[in-house]
């Protein structure tokens, strides 16, 4: 199935207002968000409300991005009617399209006549399932175990069968393009439930994989790690190296992972998947532009990067680290207090670091999203100084509107 580069979706996270303005400054095509409790990262994120899904269509429809609900895990008895009433909600604002895998919240979501998203959690890895699940979905999650060839054959059944969805088109892959990757087949696992009593598969992974461990020799009581690796912890799936390949397999839809990741990961990850589309494009997609946007991805939060198993690869390459490798960081500064649009000048009260000219610094907000910038003067009661100390009010130059309240901070080598 031959997918034009300009059919390309890049699909970003939105875990919070933050993130969601954040994706779109990054040229998203689509973002996918979650409510209340029902979607897999409940847990680990701050998620929108009911009563936010009209303000977040809304700011979306704006800027002709598509919005995507999740409700994508296991649902029991006592979650039908609250999954009824969100769904509901989605549809009266507008939502384009449910995110899941429980039967209950698909065949609901299609009674309401609304767009279903198959969830990669339904682990579909071949075209009977697929045939199986298009009479409900218009877009299919593949498993994330397939190898870009298994992706290719799925989507030349799809063209040679016209496998179409409820919408009478053909049904559209999307994999995950970028972010994390676990130890569980996509993604159902039961390591969090075994230990804490908390069912990643209902949104609660405490990331238990994660950590470092030791084996221990029953016999002689001698310690072992194994070869300095978390070896339950994958690195980060990253292909922005063969994403041409990915295209070319019949991939529609790129989704980018990080619902629980910061807004400046949000941005940047966005920006780049989006410049490497573009350069496809434009037929300037190089080995020079890719070492450039890894360099980009470096910077932001990340496992240390592999290619998954698209390209064959049989075992997984682990973390050498717990959390993030990222090449920078950022340390909160204070808060602005003030802007002068007409001026382009911020007014800013540091409550907890100093920070001085020429740093890198980031301003965030929930309508701001995320404003990068380089600190070119400082000043404190309107004269020039090369730092502002804790405790101070100063303002700097910042050409892009930001608000009262939004967070400043600087941003250092890690």
């Amino acid at each position: 199935m031959k997918i034009s580069v300009n059919d390309i979706e890049i699909m970003s996270p939105a875990g919070n207002f933050e993130s969601l303005i954040a994706a779109l400054q990054g040229g998203a095509n689509s973002v996918y968000f979650g409510v209340g409790k029902l979607n897999m990262r409940a847990k680990s994120t701050v998620n929108f409300t009911i009563k936010d899904l009209e303000e977040v269509v809304k700011i979306c429809k704006k800027h002709n991005v598509k919005t995507y609900l999740t409700i994508n895990t296991v649902l029991y008895d006592q979650d039908i009617k609250p999954m009824q009433e969100t769904i509901d909600a989605a549809k009266k604002a507008g939502v384009i399209a449910i995110i899941a895998s429980d039967q209950a919240a698909i065949l609901y979501a299609r009674k309401q006549n609304m767009e279903v998203h198959l969830s990669t959690q339904l682990n579909v890895s071949n075209i009977e399932a697929l045939k199986f699940y298009s009479q409900w979905a218009d877009v299919v999650v593949l498993a994330r175990e397939l190898t870009l060839d298994q992706v290719k054959q799925i989507a030349k059944n799809i063209e040679d069968h016209n496998i179409t969805g409820p919408s009478g088109k053909k049904i559209k892959l999307e994999i995950f393009a970028h972010g994390a990757l676990c130890m569980a087949v996509s993604g159902k696992c039961y390591l969090s439930l075994h230990q804490a009593n908390h069912s990643a598969n209902r949104g609660a992974c405490l990331q238990i994989c994660r950590r470092s461990y030791t084996v221990i020799d029953n016999e002689t009581g001698e310690k072992l790690e194994i070869d300095n690796e978390y070896i339950m912890s994958p690195k980060d799936l990253c292909t922005i190296g063969f994403l041409n390949k990915i295209i070319d397999a019949g991939v529609s839809v790129l989704k980018l992972e990080g619902r629980a990741r910061s807004p400046e990961y949000v941005k940047t990850v966005t920006k780049c998947y989006r410049e490497a589309v573009d350069s496809i494009k434009e037929g300037t997609y190089e080995a020079i532009k890719i070492e450039n946007w890894l360099e980009k991805l470096n910077k932001v939060f990340n496992r240390g990067f592999w290619n998954g198993y698209y390209l064959g690869q049989k075992l997984g390459e682990w973390s050498y680290h717990y959390g993030s490798v990222a090449t920078e960081r950022k340390i909160y500064v204070g808060k602005i207090t003030n802007y002068f649009s007409k001026l382009g000048v911020a007014e800013i009260k540091v409550e907890a670091n100093e920070f001085c000219k020429d740093d890198k610094a980031l301003i965030i907000g929930p309508s701001t999203g995320v404003v990068e910038l380089i600190i070119e003067e400082i000043r404190v009661d309107d004269k020039p100084t090369k730092s502002c100390q804790k405790g101070n009010v100063c303002s700097i130059k910042v050409s892009q509107l930001v608000r009262r309240n939004d967070k400043f901070y600087k941003v250092v080598n890690a």
